[in-house]
């Protein structure tokens, strides 16, 4: 918002300066024209100003028009308005509504109809939404810093949730809150945010290497909300348990890795027959918590397959991704 500010003000002040270096008249207008024009990002400032810019020509025709048929009354605003502002809508021109009037105003104020004033009206809006829109170009903050302060947060959570995971496997009393789960979907939705806004900054191609983390981040956190389901129905501790247990505690220091290391997953496959190697469940209960650690073997395997599919589309010096 502070930089936001800052860019208006130069805007306003540039613009105000050029109108007057072009000796326009009326040449203020450009300063609440640049104030319209500064926008969040490159992209929607650029979309917004040339819709401004097409809706007040369209605008400045019909005022013209208008006064020239019926005369500089005040009711004939009201037919301006019912006129100009179902065809702005119609075309989704709307934000030159507020440009639209002012040129329109501006019209009236003069009483009169001459090229010189249309002229004078089309350079105003060209100075005030172009100034604007070059300041919009020139500077806009990165996202880079906050993604990467997010992405190691993420990384954090799903790191703390293996781990508690693999505490409740060993002992099935160990409680666990469950806040890293509600922490991870939040960092998740402001990731997505600022991806967004990233790719807004971007004139002609966004970057798509941390919106590609970030989705692959937030198929993972599909899988590990299914995990916790399935750890949630482990009441008693089984070797079985244990044994997984060990491959979370892999995954949650893996995850940290700037890479796909692969350990996990053999880790996981070996695990899988042994499990086919031990003898068959001798109670209702081994039963059901056999069929719930198999379950969260699936989802696991999932997981792992998320990260190493993904890998591909990243460059892993810059955004590589980990388990």
């Amino acid at each position: 918002m502070g930089i936001r500010i800052i860019k208006t003000a130069v805007a306003v002040v540039l613009a105000i300066y050029l109108a007057q270096y072009l000796g326009l008249h009326s040449p203020y207008s450009t300063g609440l024209l640049a104030i319209l024009g500064v926008d969040v990002t490159r992209r929607k400032g650029v979309r917004t100003s040339l819709q401004r810019i097409a809706a007040s020509f369209l605008g400045l025709l019909i005022a013209a028009y208008l006064f020239w048929l019926i005369g500089f009354h005040v009711w004939v605003i009201g037919i301006y308005i019912l006129i100009l502002f179902p065809i702005l809508a119609r075309f989704q021109l709307k934000e030159g509504v507020v440009t639209g009037s002012v040129v329109m105003f501006h019209v009236f104020a003069e009483k009169q109809i001459s090229s010189g004033l249309i002229l004078n009206e089309i350079a105003l809006l060209l100075v005030g939404l172009g100034t604007a829109t070059l300041i919009n170009i020139i500077y806009m903050p990165r996202e880079d810093r906050q993604l990467l302060d997010l992405r190691e947060r993420l990384e954090t959570c799903f790191s703390h949730i293996f781990k508690e995971i693999s505490n409740h496997l060993r002992d099935n009393r160990y409680i666990w809150s469950g806040r890293e789960l509600l922490e991870s979907n939040d960092i998740l939705e402001q990731a997505m945010n600022a991806v967004k806004r990233s790719k807004e900054n971007a004139l002609f191609q966004g970057d798509t290497l941390w919106a590609g983390y970030f989705y692959m981040r937030k198929q993972q956190m599909d899988s590990v909300d299914r995990m916790v389901q399935y750890v949630a129905q482990v009441y008693q501790t089984l070797p079985h348990g244990e044994l997984l247990a060990s491959v979370f505690d892999e995954i949650s220091e893996d995850v940290k890795v700037a890479h796909y290391t692969g350990r996990s997953e053999k880790k996981l496959e070996l695990l899988e027959k042994e499990f086919q190697e031990m003898p068959l469940p001798s109670s209702r209960e081994e039963f059901e918590i056999r069929s719930a650690l198999l379950q969260l073997m699936v989802e696991l395997k999932s997981y792992l397959a998320v990260a190493k599919r993904e890998k591909k589309q990243m460059e892993p010096a810059a955004y590589a991704d980990s388990e």
